[in-house]
């Protein structure tokens, strides 16, 4: 999910603007399979659990524009339950289960990327300064553990600041802006930094690994969204036939304009869509319920509006009527001040309907997010149902 921090707004229509350019410009052939040649049909992949899918596509790298591992891995997961992957030039996997013909094409996206940081440049003393990569809140940078991937290996560091001690008065009441901040992996110098392998644009993520805190509450990395593909995986897991043509896409660079959507909605050029993500979850103290009143492990959340999509009235419907036939307890939400990649494909070509369904998650955009397992069932459940009614609603 794409958020506001502070006055900066993540996905604001000059960067959404950016995406379709970037689409026209690239998107020449419906799908294009990389320069990896990765165009895979009925072959072997990793048959893993929900919450095994979720644990190991937490604790994977995929900042921003860095997807590619993610990407193996959603190649891998996929497999089994897909007739054709392929994957196009933005990198974005694109997992084809082939329906009837003249059924409805139905497009499934769960961005792949999470925030991040980047190496922005390395200082003469060997420290590094970083970009930051998607809406991140600079409050929480400070003494965060981290990961440094460079091309050949991964270096543990912290984030360091000016200590409390020798600050000023005036400046222990300020936020530490990301531009005052350092990454130390313990490099001598320049030099020693540089023989390590460490540079310009090398990615960085959060040093945190998957674990259960209660039965059924886990706690992780990169929740935005590799709990959305966990959940897209399952679904295609789910649909064991379906009258529906579906492609589920694991998109890339959501956090940064909604670009992958962009691209592989024009390619695909669906009949409607359904964008599988992360919302806030409000129930922990300071969240008034005028802000969301959407609480982790009630359900899925069902979008009616936000920063960037009205969710078409048919699609609503369709989602509704659905969860209320198979009994799935569903939230809904209107007015987040963020989007998704619905946004996107809904203005795509000549419209398509988009909704989207969301999983409750609390600290999203930080280190560690906080889930219910159940949560992600329904939010499967839910999408498989609504893909085997939807010849009726379309």
């Amino acid at each position: 999910m794409v958020v506001m921090v502070g006055a900066d707004r993540i996905g604001s229509r000059e960067q959404i603007d950016s995406a379709q350019s970037i689409c026209n410009r690239r998107i020449a052939n419906r799908l294009i399979i990389s320069p990896s040649n990765l165009n895979y049909t009925n072959t072997e992949g990793l048959i893993l659990s929900l919450n095994q899918n979720l644990e190991k596509l937490s604790n994977a790298c995929g900042v921003t524009g860095r997807e590619n591992t993610v990407r193996d891995l959603m190649v891998d997961m996929l497999k089994p339950y897909a007739d054709e992957i392929q994957v196009d030039r933005m990198e974005n996997v694109i997992a084809i289960k082939k329906g009837k013909h003249g059924a409805p094409k139905i497009m499934l996206a769960a961005h792949m990327d999470e925030v991040g940081l980047m190496v922005k440049t390395l200082t003469k003393d060997g420290f590094i300064q970083f970009s930051k990569m998607g809406g991140i809140d600079d409050r929480i940078l400070p003494a965060q553990k981290v990961v440094v991937h460079t091309k050949a290996t991964a270096y543990p560091g912290t984030i360091g600041s000016k200590p409390p001690h020798i600050q000023k008065e005036e400046e222990r009441k300020k936020i530490i802006s990301y531009d005052d901040l350092f990454i130390d992996i313990g490099a001598k110098d320049k030099e020693d930094a540089i023989s390590l392998g460490v540079a310009v644009g090398d990615p960085i993520t959060f040093d945190v690994k998957y674990l259960q805190l209660s039965k059924g509450v886990v706690m992780g990395k990169a929740f935005d969204n590799r709990a959305g593909c966990a959940v897209m995986i399952e679904t295609m897991r789910l649909l064991k036939e379906a009258n529906c043509t579906v492609c589920a896409v694991g998109t890339v660079q959501e956090e940064v304009g909604l670009r992958g959507a962009a691209t592989a909605a024009f390619g695909i050029d669906p009949d409607l869509a359904i964008a599988l993500d992360v919302t806030i979850a409000g129930d922990v103290p300071g969240v008034r319920e005028f802000d969301t009143t959407v609480k982790m492990g009630k359900g899925p959340a069902l979008t009616i509006s936000d920063s960037g999509l009205i969710t078409h009235p048919k699609i609503l419907r369709w989602l509704l009527d659905t969860a209320q036939e198979e009994k799935i307890p569903i939230q809904l939400e209107s007015g987040l001040l963020g989007s998704t990649d619905a946004a996107r494909i809904s203005i795509t070509r000549q419209g398509v309907p988009s909704g989207t369904i969301s999983i409750p998650t609390r600290y999203i955009h930080s280190p560690t997010s906080i889930l219910s397992i159940q949560d992600l069932e329904l939010s499967a459940k839910l999408a498989a149902a609504a893909i085997q009614k939807a010849a009726t609603y379309f």
